[in-house]
């Protein structure tokens, strides 16, 4: 390969080839393949080569080094993630990798979250986030396959759907211990009413009074609950 022209010297990329392809197989078992990762390295060291000045009187391979590695480090901010995360999620990820290897090494032992929290300076649920963001690397299909109990079914067939209900629960609970404030007459009149789905004047004759009295009472009550529940809010 022919040498790139700077300003006041060459520099034979071919030379330093190796180290970027030593420094890609640094980032290999992330999700990336590994001819992905050193191709982002060899732009990274023409990048270095083009940009270097020997004036500054550091070697090729010094001011290399960092470069190849940022365009690393970049590359997987920008474009290794199948889900989006923002940046400092993205660089937590990695540093919490980081440490996790080199106290691997020195330990003799996979460390918990509080070693990489102590070693890093982070609280234990930053580090828990770090880790967590490791599944954003890959996703899966929902028509993946998935075998289970001797038959096999579709990924998204295992995923709960969203219950229209389930956010209503809160208040429902609300709801039913306003009720039990309210006089025993009350209660039973918006039982018949709402539950049982009687009407005002089944209702009336059922409790021995007018129906008017009824739609007093249930419109009274009505006003109370929607009250003491707007309260709350």
């Amino acid at each position: 390969m022919a040498p790139v022209q700077t300003s006041c010297t060459s520099v034979s990329i071919a030379d330093h080839m190796p180290m970027a392809a030593r420094l890609a197989r640094s980032f290999a078992g992330r999700g990336e393949d590994l001819d992905d990762l050193t191709q982002v390295a060899m732009l990274g060291l023409v990048k270095a080569a083009k940009r270097f000045d020997p004036e500054r009187g550091v070697s090729f391979a010094q001011y290399a080094y960092p470069c190849i590695l940022g365009e690393l480090k970049k590359h997987f901010r920008d474009s290794a993630w199948s889900l989006h995360l923002t940046r400092r999620m993205q660089e937590l990820h990695l540093q919490v990798n980081k440490a996790t290897a080199a106290l691997t090494q020195q330990l003799g032992r996979t460390p918990a979250p509080a070693d990489i929290a102590t070693h890093l300076g982070l609280t234990e649920e930053e580090v828990h986030e770090g880790l967590n963001c490791a599944a954003a690397y890959q996703t899966r299909s929902l028509e993946s396959p998935v075998s289970s109990d001797g038959t096999t079914a579709e990924l998204g067939q295992l995923i709960g759907k969203h219950d229209e209900h389930l956010e209503s629960v809160p208040d429902r609970y609300a709801l039913r211990k306003h009720i039990k404030e309210l006089p025993e007459r009350e209660q039973k009149i918006l039982h018949l009413r709402f539950f049982g789905d009687l009407t005002q004047g089944q209702i009336a004759e059922k409790l021995g009074i007018s129906q008017m009295h009824v739609s007093r009472l249930l419109s009274q009550s009505i006003t109370i609950l929607r009250g003491r529940m707007l309260a709350e809010v």
